[in-house]
């Protein structure tokens, strides 16, 4: 019963991330904007990433991993950033 109650909770707090993000989108226009919707989207993927991929239950090896390919990902789109705003 815990559990579903967690899930529920999460899945609920997504949802108002979601609006917000929406709302985000209408009201905010620029790099206000972009600033704004890239932090409700880290923290999107920082509910995911804790909640539906169980790393609140495993150990510091697996967490540490996680990070790190999230670390990775974080790098690869600064490459990618860094070669548009380059050309």
């Amino acid at each position: 019963m815990q559990k579903t109650v967690s899930f529920v909770f999460v899945w609920f707090a997504l949802v108002l991330l979601l609006a917000a993000t929406v709302t985000a989108s209408f009201m905010l226009k620029g790099p206000a904007g972009l600033a704004v919707s890239l932090g409700i989207a880290f923290g999107k993927s920082g509910l995911i990433y804790w909640h539906y991929m169980h790393l609140n239950e495993e150990e510091g090896l697996q967490r540490i991993a996680a990070l790190g390919a999230g670390v990775w990902l974080l790098i690869l789109f600064a490459f990618v950033c860094a070669d548009y705003l380059t050309r």
